[in-house]
């Protein structure tokens, strides 16, 4: 029971971290590919959304050799953190951040997308500064775009095996969420802690449905404001 309490504990505190970053790295991202008129803008939405269609273990191959010991990116990563990334809950939340990163951003982006030129036009006729405009007009506006982003970030980040099994490992206490935790009781025949894991996810993932759902139909996704 104290290794379930455990893998649940380590998977929340997960999900949480990530989520709480990608809302800090996916807002000025989504709000740059909604509002630029940069032609290389689809190049680099291409990029931030190629983990939707990646294979999880791939990505997770490529980040193992990104932040391994002998790699620059490794090097600078140690240097920062300490140690090596890699079988490391630090390395976790980096993978997921990367992973997750389009369930933030793109929610994000077409509430941004959405709002239209009007709302902040007239913000600027009011002597509103660029700065000012998007934090009174478009975060307000947008607010739905962030529920939802924020909701599948951490729903997403909970679910995570491929990515989080090759850059991460299987370490009780450090490494072993919850989906690592379902594999290692299916691996060992012991179906009903497997059972008791597997089953709240299910009921998990439903509340998640449900409550973007629900979110949704309140605040009125998808209405324009234009």
């Amino acid at each position: 029971m104290h290794a379930m309490i455990e893998a649940i504990r380590l998977t929340v505190t997960l999900a949480l971290v990530t989520t709480v970053l990608l809302m800090i790295v996916g807002t000025p991202i989504a709000w740059w590919l909604a509002r630029s008129r940069a032609w290389w803008k689809e190049i680099v939405g291409a990029v931030v959304t190629l983990p939707l269609v990646l294979p999880p273990t791939v990505l997770g191959f490529y980040l193992l050799l990104a932040f391994s010991p002998t790699s620059p990116l490794g090097q600078a990563a140690t240097a920062v953190f300490g140690h090596a990334l890699p079988f490391s809950f630090e390395g976790l939340v980096v993978a997921s951040v990367i992973y997750s990163l389009p369930f933030a951003v793109q929610p994000i982006r077409n509430a941004f997308e959405a709002i239209g030129d009007r709302p902040l036009e007239v913000a600027a006729t009011l002597r509103a500064g660029p700065w000012d405009r998007f934090l009174t007009v478009a975060v307000p506006l947008a607010r739905g775009g962030f529920l939802s982003g924020a909701v599948l970030s951490f729903a997403h980040t909970v679910g995570e095996f491929g990515v989080v099994l090759m850059i991460g490992g299987n370490i009780p206490g450090e490494t072993k969420v919850l989906s690592i935790a379902i594999y290692d009781y299916v691996e060992t025949l012991q179906w009903g802690k497997a059972h008791i894991l597997a089953g709240g996810m299910v009921v998990f993932s439903f509340l998640v449905i449900l409550t973007v759902g629900l979110a949704g139909k309140r605040l009125g996704w998808g209405r324009e404001t234009r």
